[in-house]
């Protein structure tokens, strides 16, 4: 039988024991924590907004939904979930307390502290009971996750009957030209604005590598069929830079 301590996993392009990985994410984004959605906008240039914005679109809440919000960090999905549902509550769960503790003064200044809980945790031992939430998000946090289909299942066992899970992730750019000039730009560009920016590259050399290494789009949507939702689909965003996927738990 092989030892829990033998399986390994990525890292980025480097290969880690399982049970690195959470510390290894966790130390990339408390680094990271105080310049995180600057970066955010200067990566993208503004257009993950557009993405985030996008994703309610297609979620759509309503008055006095429980949102889940996974790897949520300094709390941007929680705050438009709030504001587009007109009332409700958002829970928002990181493995990392610098990240929460960033997204805490962001709800302090908009005025959102009364909504919003704030928990450390991790996605794939998430600490609530089954069937407790509306609905499930998790903005480009599921790839840092050692073992993603874990984190599925977590978050199909927590939705009540009936709740909706979304993610949005960075995916793969179907057009080989369009994928060779964004591979330039991300290798190239996206570290040295780490350097600069956050005075730390290698983490955001990480974040470029785990993006490649993160499934395709119709892998990914097989992976949220088997952890049992229904009605699995998804949505490309700017080409297949980004993309939604959807489902339900039925």
């Amino acid at each position: 039988m092989t030892d829990q301590t033998d399986k390994t996993t990525h890292f980025g392009y480097e290969t880690v024991r399982e049970e690195d990985k959470a510390g290894r994410v966790r130390g990339v984004f408390t680094s990271v924590a105080s310049r995180y959605d600057v970066m955010n906008d200067l990566m993208s240039g503004g257009v993950h907004r557009l993405w985030k914005d996008a994703m309610m679109d297609w979620l759509a809440p309503r008055r006095g939904q429980r949102l889940l919000d996974v790897a949520g960090g300094t709390g941007d999905i929680a705050f438009r979930f709030l504001k587009r549902a007109g009332s409700g509550h958002a829970t928002v769960l990181d493995l990392t307390e610098s990240m929460l503790e960033a997204g805490r003064k962001r709800a302090e200044a908009e005025r959102l502290s009364e909504s919003l809980k704030w928990v450390v945790g991790d996605a794939m031992a998430l600490p609530f009971d089954d069937s407790s939430f509306d609905t499930y998000t998790i903005s480009f946090g599921i790839r840092n996750v050692t073992r993603p289909e874990v984190a599925l299942s977590e978050a199909y066992r927590v939705l009540k009957p009936g709740g909706r899970l979304m993610v949005l992730e960075f995916s793969r750019v179907p057009n080989a030209g369009l994928r060779a000039l964004y591979d330039a730009y991300s290798f190239n560009v996206i570290p040295r604005l780490g350097q600069v920016v956050a005075r730390d590259r290698d983490s955001y050399q990480y974040l470029v590598e785990s993006i490649r290494r993160f499934p395709d789009q119709e892998t990914f949507l097989g992976m949220v069929r088997d952890a049992g939702f229904g009605n699995a689909a998804y949505r490309n965003l700017t080409m297949g830079v980004a993309c939604l996927h959807s489902g339900w738990k039925l």
